[in-house]
């Protein structure tokens, strides 16, 4: 009942918001069902904590300590940005930007975004898997659209070609899975593409074709991830789009996309007893960092700024999941709480940044602690957890990367170094003239509920001085069924 419920939320309250999101009432209901599905991915949660992994629905769906983390996440986070969305989409109704048709397009296509997110992560077919992602690409390009200035519909379609290139390579590997598992297990229909079935017989699926299935799955799904060279959709998605999706976008979609990697890494590894699949990780992952810390310092919009700030941290998760075991896995999975978190958190603060100067460009906006001051000090308090400051909980994970990295991977040690020190100066240096610079800033029409962006950035903190019991049981499990 509880995944049913996980998943029939969102997926009526996008049809019933199809009908009333352009009603006053509708930023409430779109809260109120977010709440719920929280509510219902804790309930999950706690059922798979107490009795283990769960095989539900003639084995379609497989929930397990990995990707139950990342529900209780991604539902946490859809409801914290369904808060902020309220007031935000308010003033950019009274700004001129939306109409009553396309706010309706908004709360509709924002919670089939959190069904296909959710669906994409508990579904055990490698099928539907590939499914859902596509879903979300099409329901993530109207939200991207949703303005429909030249610059926003350039940045959809962008968005759309790139990711549909991309997803088409994820098919294409997923129908040589299918082909390989097949042999194994007979005649089975779709029950070859169930992962916990391909998974008991990994050791005897043929290397040649799963090594070729790994090289267009990473490349497909990488591309939803936004690993560099795939990457360049992410900036102008996120600087386009309305701020609540670049928080959706840079704290769920390039988690689950990376979640589905991680998954037929783990079958790869098991056909081929062989260590190049993490290396390909390593590689992307490195290449990612270094691009995006460079680029952080030719950014003029703020939005762009944190998008290619996206890139890097997740260049940084792909690292730690290609070096694999327990401690780079266990430290890749805080990162990713800590990222989505802070990132999600960012995105709250600089869209109301934006809507005072009534600009992306981080030259116009100044003087944020002066006009708002709990707008400022969260931009503030984001971007210090973001470049990875102590005590947050990104300086933890970061740390633990480059530490493992010392032991395992020493080499990769002085680049990740390089790439973070120049990554936290582009960051930092624009950050504080945007906080402490002279007030040119205008009054808002409602006021910024900010209430959500310190949640997070007081969870990041905690992350990075106490870490409950329960959450490193969590993750210590799930980074021992990662492997690797």
């Amino acid at each position: 009942m509880d995944l049913i419920a996980v998943l029939a939320l969102p997926l009526l309250g996008a049809f019933a918001l199809a009908l009333r999101g352009h009603h006053a009432q509708a930023p409430y209901i779109n809260l109120a069902i977010s709440a719920a599905t929280f509510l219902a991915s804790c309930a999950l949660t706690a059922h798979v904590i107490s009795h283990g992994s769960l095989l539900l629905v003639h084995a379609q769906f497989f929930i397990d300590p990995f990707n139950v983390f990342l529900v209780a996440l991604t539902a946490f986070i859809g409801m914290t940005t369904a808060g902020f969305s309220r007031p935000y989409m308010r003033i950019e109704q009274d700004h001129g930007r939306l109409t009553p048709t396309r706010l309706r397009l908004y709360h509709s296509m924002y919670q089939l975004f959190m069904f296909t997110m959710l669906l994409a992560l508990t579904t055990n077919n490698m099928g539907l898997l590939w499914v859902a992602m596509e879903a979300a690409t099409l329901s993530t390009v109207l939200l991207v659209s949703l303005y429909r200035t030249k610059a926003s519909l350039e940045a959809a379609w962008k968005y759309f070609i790139l990711c549909g290139v991309g997803i088409s390579l994820a098919l294409f590997g997923t129908v040589l899975l299918y082909f390989a598992a097949e042999r194994v297990l007979g005649a089975g229909g779709m029950d070859a593409l169930l992962w916990t079935r391909i998974d008991a017989v990994r050791g005897s699926l043929e290397p040649g074709i799963m090594g070729i299935a790994f090289v267009f799955l990473l490349v497909g799904y990488g591309t939803k991830v936004g690993l560099v060279p795939l990457h360049s959709w992410l900036p102008d998605a996120h600087a386009e789009g309305p701020t609540p999706v670049s928080a959706v976008l840079s704290g769920l979609l390039l988690n689950v996309a990376l979640y589905a990697v991680i998954r037929s890494k783990v079958l790869v590894e098991g056909s081929l007893h062989a260590a190049w699949p993490g290396r390909m990780l390593m590689g992307f992952g490195l290449m990612s960092v270094i691009v995006a810390s460079f680029l952080l310092w030719r950014q003029r919009d703020v939005k762009r700024m944190f998008a290619y700030s996206s890139i890097e941290h997740m260049g940084i998760i792909t690292f730690a999941f290609g070096m694999g075991g327990p401690v780079a896995n266990f430290a890749a999975l805080l990162h990713m709480t800590g990222h989505a978190l802070t990132k999600s958190a960012i995105f709250f603060g600089s869209g109301h940044a934006t809507q005072k100067a009534g600009t992306q460009r981080i030259d116009a906006i100044q003087g944020l602690r002066e006009q708002s001051p709990a707008l400022g000090w969260a931009l503030m308090a984001g971007a210090l957890a973001i470049v990875g400051m102590p005590p947050f909980g990104v300086f933890t994970s970061e740390f633990m990367i480059l530490t493992h990295a010392m032991q395992v991977q020493p080499w990769a040690t002085p680049i990740l170094l390089l790439a973070l020190g120049v990554a936290f100066g582009a960051i930092f240096l624009r950050v504080q003239g945007m906080v402490f610079g002279a007030s040119t800033l205008r009054r808002l029409p409602h006021q910024p509920w900010m209430l959500p962006a310190f949640v997070h950035l007081g969870l990041v903190l905690m992350l990075g001085v106490w870490i409950p019991g329960f959450l490193i049981d969590w993750w210590r499990a799930a980074a021992g069924m990662i492997g690797g």
